[in-house]
This record gives structure tokens, C-alpha cells and sequence, in this order.
């Protein structure tokens, strides 16, 4: 069979007899004289490097570099790549060194060199979801494994170069190697691999991919057609000759300078096309092909019309990539006819421009142009536009390089914007550039995120304000239960980049406050209705006159301070107007309770607090230090709200005493027999069931009034912090005592 000879001729360079000398000779007149030189150094060291050691798939290195360097300078590429093909077997073998060994490499080769052999290194890291997903995850995820290895690199060429590996390895593994090496490594080719090799428009590399693949995973189709088409080999040909002897007639005798060959289809061509048809091999109008390349365009058009004119058309299989091209800007006209015999042939027409590219790819648009070795690469000239054409192609990224921006050849940051890492399970994620191991624990589920407490990158610990890079595998240390911290939210922390984490972490914290939001809120309501004699009005009544649904939202816009003081206070003289309620009406009926709460309040606003010597001046404690008896204390003359009593060790107050010095008046505490004062306690326990309703029944023994609790927990630690009411610090020193005795209690103390 003559497809399969030319597999087994390409699996068999351990046989050659000339190797590498002869192939240097072959390619001597397409590099300079310094670059054969370093090319022929360059194989010594590995030969002598590698030591006669063999591949994964039982390759001599030696063979697999060879192979691999032939590939490329089918593909005319520089010195500097096949420089890196031939060194890249050094970098498998355990005398590799990240340092010593590259620092060598570079010396003698460059760094063009070192670069391109570390990028091919690592794009080894990444793999295939292992078998087992449903068929559309598959796809997905090779989809985006593709994305992330041309993200991953800065230089085309490291792609190529990876191509060529592949390509090489599974020549060998088409006749050769462990059943599960090959199904493993042909997988991994036709999901990645050969489309890859698509998208980058390098045909010569993609249809071999696709054949060998399709050889180990499907022995028996690969068989069958291989065997149909080497029966009818005799005939095809013969055919062929006679459809290009009448086509050279046409076009001599319309003066266009043409050449014409019969067009090989490709096993795996064949079997995907009949799959998709759902038809025989009989019943392919392309199995008989020739393809006509011209100089210009206008040409194509001419010799499509001269073919049509010969022969019938087939409807429906005529394709015009020249006006519309395909993704990875393929361009040539595609037509079918009924030839001689009655029987259809496929005729391609394109450009020998056209050709190129379609044979070469992103290889046939960019060489680098250097007098000698070593000299930096020049742009050739539309480089810009080809960049953006590359981008295009890909469809992956709508990026179109700055005008004027000067890049090197092969030079491409194909995705500034976007990187791609790994879960354990190797489910590819991408994420914001910037992205921390905290953004990428809420893009898996918002539940991972909250309690997110540490992160493994590539299997070390790393902290959560970590910067996350393509490739890296990525694992996230998480508690049973959890909650964000405050400082995820500060832009100075870094500890997230996306738009997503950050709107997940701030409903958490809008959550969790709006009870104490509403608390904050109802106090500040119910002080100054108890200040405007205005007590037995109804909250729901208040609250309807502000335009708010219920009580609940005008608490939570005072706690916010969306709705000011003086706002309230129109909002509450509205209300006890003359004509505005009276107390017959039910927005005025006060019961025991309120009326009990307004003594409570109005206690707990005057606090019996002296000032400057004068009792009965309008005095509020403030929220931020929550001052108790016998704390040392200091007013704050308000512009709105009178005196505020502080802390004399309050923070805000040590920033008045720089600031403001005039505005702060003296005090002391006067009667505080009957009142009441919120303080701020933290309590440090184990977690355990029941632990939160034990310290509820403390603090109702020692008759103190709970404002607000906060929770969190970590490492089955928990930590609550309450806001309460006592009558003095002595009443607060007996209550945390009592706490301090609850079972699983660490530490309890008075915030400050």
C-alpha cells in the first residue's frame, strides 16, 4: 500500500545510512555558513548528551531530534528553531539544569535558543482530559487547551516546534510502542494537536497528524480504506493523466501558464468526509483530484470558467475561498465536474502564493531575515497585518496589534488579557490577567470562594494575593465552613482581580450586615423620635411617609447614612404636624412597649454625661469606641448632632486632637444608675453544636441585652463579635468572666 509505505519510510530514521551529515548537506544552501556550522555543534552536543538513550516511545533521541529538525526545514524555518529541535532532547536527560545547562546553551547558541527550548518544555505540561467525559466536554476542553498553549507563548515558533515533536513521536508510535502509550498520544493529537496545526494554517503537519492518529485509533476503517484506495490505484492514476493532459490543452490554447498534478487525498480526508456524508467511498465526488496553480488571481477565475466550459458542474459543489476565505485564511476555488468517462473529478485553483500558504501555513508568512547569526530579526514588511490576520484565524481573541507597533518576527501576545490554568482534575479555567488563587476559587463555585483560606500552585503552598500564570495547576485549601475577608475587597492587597470575585465577596458582606444595618438604623430612628416628643408615632407610618415599603428600608438608609439627620428630622415633623396625626389615629397608638422602649432610649441617649459642667445638652455616644462607665471620656462638638462622648484613647478622637483640637470639650460621667451602654465583645472559642446557644443563655443570666452578632469561622475556629448592652464596666467584667467559663471558650475580651 503505498499510503502506508510513506509512514513506514518516515518511521525509519535509526536505518538511515547518511543521517544527519547527509541531511545538512541537502539543506546547506538554505543557511549561512555559521548557522550549518553551530547546526552540526549543536547535534555533536546532544548526540554526546543523550548517550544513546531512547524516547518514551523507544526512539533514539538522536532519531527523534533528526526527525524533528527535518520537519521543520520542510517547513523553511530558521536556524534558530532547527537549533532548538536539535537541543531539546538535552533538556529531557537527568544532567538537564535550569540554570547551569541553559546558562551553557545560551553562551554557545544565544537566547533565541534557550527561550524557544524552555516554551516547548512547557507546553509538555499540558494534557487531555482523561477519557471518561462525555464527547462535547471533550471538545470543549481540548478547544481550550488550545487556546492555553498558544497563549502560553510569546514566539509562534515554540509551537512548530512542539507540532514537529508530535509529529515525530507518532510516527514512531504508528508501528511501534505500548498500546496504551499510542492510544494515549493519538488522542491527544487528534483532539489537540492536528487542529491546532489547522488553526495555524500548517497543512503539511496537520495531514499526517490526522492519518496517524486515525491509524491507531481506528485500525480497522484506516485499513479498509487504504486497501480501497491502493485497488483502484492503477485506474486513478491513468484517469488523472488523461483529465491533465485535456486541462494542459485548454489552457495552452488560452495562453495561461499553468501547472497542473493530481492532488493526493488523505486517509483521514476520506473516512471524516464519509462519516459526515454517512456515504461510501463510491459516492466522494474528490477521490479523483488535480489541482491547477497560476500566477494571479485573475487567472483562477479565467481557468474555473475554462474547466466549467469542458466539463458539467456538479450543483452544490462549487466553494469560492478566494472571496470568502476559511478561518485559517485557506484560499483557493474548490469545484467538482462530471469529467471524462462520466465520471466526477475535484479540481483545486489556486495561486502559487495561495499554495504557499495553504502547504506552510504560518510558517510561509514569517522568516526571519538576518545576515548572520546572532543579529536581531527584522519584521518583514505588512508583519502588522499578518499579526492581526494570525489573531483572526484563531477566532479565539478579537485583538488587532497598535499601528506603527514593531514586533519581531514570529513575535505574538496572542492573549495579554486572558490566562488559562488548570483544576487538579485538569478542567482548564481562564481567567482575568492578574487573576489570585482567591478569583480563581469563586470563577469553580461561589461556596469554594467563601471559604477559600489557602492555595496550592503546581503542588507548593503559595499566598492568596498570589499572581496566577498560564499553564499552572491550581488547587484551593478550603474550610467546611467559611466566610471572605474584608481585606479580599482592598485594591491595595491585590488579593482579587476579576469582576466576578469581587461582586461575590461584597453580596456576602451586604448580607451578613444588613441586620446590623437595620439595628444601627432603627436606633437612630427611635432617638430622634424620643428628641422630637414623637414617640408614639408608627415606625410603618414614618417609614410610609419617607417612600419606603416597610420600616425595615428606612432603617437600613439611616444605618447607611443614605438618609441624614436632617432629612429624618423633616421627615419626622412632617409626621407631628397640626392635621398630620393625631393620637387617636392608628400611626399614633403607643403601647406599654414603646412606651417602655422610649424610656429606655432616652436613658440610654443622655447617658447621664456632664458636660463642661452643664447637664441636659444634647449628647449621643459615639458608635466607633462605644464609651461605658468609668471610661476616661471627651465630647466632640457635632456641626448637627450636638456632643459626641468618645474614648479619650479613641482612635477618631487622637485625629480630632491633631486636626480639630477646638471642637473637643471636656466630660464626665454624671448619673449612670439607670442607664444602659453598648460595648463591642469578641469571644474566641472552638467551634462546636450548641456552642452560640450556650453564650446566649450567659448573657440572658446576666441580664444583657444583645445589639448584634457577627460570626466567622476557620479551621473549626470560630470568632463572634457581639455589640451589647451593660449597665458599667463592673456589670461587663462579671458577664465576660461567665463567658470565659463556657466549655470550648479561649479567649473573650472588650474590643477596642
Amino acid at each position: 500500500m503505498k499510503n502506508a509505505t510513506l509512514f513506514e519510510e518516515a518511521s525509519a530514521l535509526e536505518s538511515e545510512d547518511k543521517g544527519f551529515p547527509a541531511w545538512l548537506e541537502r539543506v546547506r544552501s538554505a543557511y549561512s555558513e555559521t548557522e550549518i556550522a553551530l547546526l552540526a555543534q549543536a547535534y555533536d552536543e546532544m548526540r554526546q548528551g543523550v548517550d544513546g538513550g531512547v524516547t518514551e516511545a523507544g526512539e533514539l533521541w538522536t532519531a527523534h531530534a533528526l526527525g524533528m529538525v527535518k520537519i521543520l526545514a520542510d517547513l523553511h524555518l530558521d536556524a534558530v528553531t532547527l537549533l532548538a529541535a536539535l537541543l531539546l532532547p538535552l533538556a529531557h536527560q537527568p544532567t538537564w539544569s535550569e540554570e547551569k545547562t541553559q546558562e551553557g546553551i545560551a553562551q554557545r547558541y544565544g537566547n533565541d535558543a534557550v527561550t524557544l527550548i524552555r516554551g516547548t518544555l512547557r507546553m509538555q505540561e499540558i494534557h487531555m482530559t482523561p477519557q471518561g467525559v462525555d464527547v462535547a466536554e471533550r471538545n470543549r476542553q481540548a478547544e481550550n487547551l488550545r487556546k492555553m498553549l498558544l497563549s502560553m507563548v510569546e514566539d509562534i515558533r515554540i509551537v512548530l516546534i512542539k507540532l514537529a515533536e508530535r509529529l515525530q513521536t507518532i510516527r514512531r508510535l504508528a508501528f511501534h510502542g505500548d498500546e496504551a502509550l499510542r492510544q494515549k498520544t493519538a488522542r491527544e493529537v487528534a483532539d489537540l494537536f492536528a487542529p491546532l496545526a489547522n488553526r495555524l494554517g500548517v497543512w503539511q503537519v496537520k495531514w499526517e497528524l490526522e492519518d496517524l492518529s486515525l491509524r491507531i485509533l481506528e485500525p480497522d476503517e484506516y485499513r479498509r480504506i487504504a486497501i480501497l484506495l491502493d485497488e483502484r490505484q492503477v485506474d486513478r492514476q491513468r484517469y488523472i493523466e488523461n483529465v491533465i493532459a485535456a486541462l494542459k490543452n485548454e489552457l495552452a490554447s488560452a495562453n495561461i501558464k499553468a501547472d497542473i498534478t493530481g492532488r493526493p487525498k488523505h486517509i483521514y480526508s476520506i473516512w471524516n468526509k464519509m462519516r459526515r456524508k454517512q456515504a461510501e467511498i463510491d459516492a466522494l465526488y474528490d477521490i479523483r483530484a488535480v489541482r491547477i496553480l497560476v500566477d494571479d488571481v485573475k487567472d483562477c477565475y479565467t481557468v474555473l470558467g475554462l474547466v466549467h466550459h469542458l466539463w458539467t458542474p456538479l450543483p452544490r459543489e462549487f466553494d469560492d475561498y478566494i472571496a470568502k476565505p476559511k478561518a485559517n485564511n485557506y484560499r483557493s476555488l474548490h469545484t467538482a465536474v462530471i469529467g471524462p468517462e462520466d465520471k466526477s473529478v475535484e479540481v483545486q485553483i489556486r495561486t502559487w502564493e495561495m499554495h504557499q500558504h495553504s502547504e506552510y501555513g504560518v510558517a510561509a508568512h514569517w522568516r526571519y531575515k538576518e545576515k548572520s547569526y546572532g543579529q536581531t530579526a527584522k519584521a518583514e514588511a505588512g508583519f502588522e497585518e499578518k499579526i492581526a490576520w494570525l489573531r483572526q484565524i484563531l477566532e479565539w481573541k478579537d485583538l488587532v496589534s497598535d499601528e506603527g507597533e514593531l514586533l519581531s518576527a514570529f513575535k505574538s501576545s496572542l492573549f495579554t488579557d486572558i490566562i488559562y490554568v488548570l483544576t487538579p482534575q485538569g478542567k482548564v479555567v481562564d481567567l482575568p490577567s492578574g487573576s489570585t488563587p482567591i478569583d480563581f476559587a469563586y470563577s469553580l463555585h461561589t461556596n469554594l470562594g467563601h471559604r477559600c483560606r489557602g492555595a496550592k500552585v503546581n503542588g507548593q503552598m503559595v499566598p492568596l494575593n498570589h499572581v496566577l500564570k498560564n499553564g499552572q495547576r491550581v488547587e484551593i485549601v478550603a474550610v467546611k465552613q467559611g466566610a471572605p475577608s474584608r481585606d479580599w475587597l482592598n485594591t491595595e492587597l491585590r488579593f482579587v482581580a476579576s469582576h466576578r470575585a469581587r461582586s461575590k465577596i461584597r453580596q456576602w458582606f451586604n448580607h451578613q450586615q444588613i441586620e446590623e444595618t437595620i439595628s444601627q438604623g432603627r436606633a437612630i430612628v427611635e432617638k430622634e423620635l424620643a428628641r422630637a416628643g414623637a414617640s408614639l408615632i408608627k415606625l410603618e407610618g414614618l417609614a410610609s411617609q419617607g417612600g419606603f415599603s416597610n420600616a425595615n428600608e428606612l432603617f437600613v438608609s439611616v444605618g447607611r447614612d443614605e438618609i441624614n439627620q436632617r432629612q429624618l428630622q423633616q421627615m419626622i415633623q412632617a409626621m407631628v404636624k397640626p392635621g398630620a396625626a393625631s393620637p387617636e389615629t392608628p400611626d399614633v397608638i403607643e403601647t406599654k412597649a414603646s412606651l417602655s422602649e422610649r424610656q429606655h432610649k432616652k436613658a440610654m441617649g443622655s447617658g447621664g454625661v456632664l458636660v463642661v459642667g452643664v447637664d441636659r445638652l444634647m449628647t449621643s455616644l459615639a458608635r466607633c469606641c462605644k464609651p461605658a462607665p468609668p471610661d476616661a471620656i471627651v465630647g466632640f462638638v457635632t456641626r448637627e448632632k450636638g456632643v459626641t462622648v468618645h474614648r479619650c484613647n479613641c482612635e477618631n478622637i487622637k485625629r480630632i486632637e491633631v486636626t480639630r483640637p477646638e471642637r473637643l470639650v471636656e466630660a464626665n460621667w454624671g448619673d449612670t444608675a439607670e442607664s444602659v451602654f453598648a460595648v463591642d465583645i469578641m469571644v474566641d472559642a472552638n467551634d462546636r453544636p450548641g456552642l452560640l446557644r450556650d453564650l446566649s443563655e450567659v448573657f440572658s443570666r446576666e441580664k444583657v441585652r444583645l445589639v448584634s452578632v457577627n460570626m466567622q469561622s476557620r479551621q473549626h475556629q470560630t470568632r463572634f463579635h457581639f455589640t451589647a448592652e451593660v449597665k458599667g464596666l463592673s456589670h461587663l467584667q462579671t458577664t465576660l468572666k461567665a463567658v470565659r467559663e463556657i466549655t470550648g471558650v479561649v479567649g473573650v475580651e472588650r474590643r477596642r
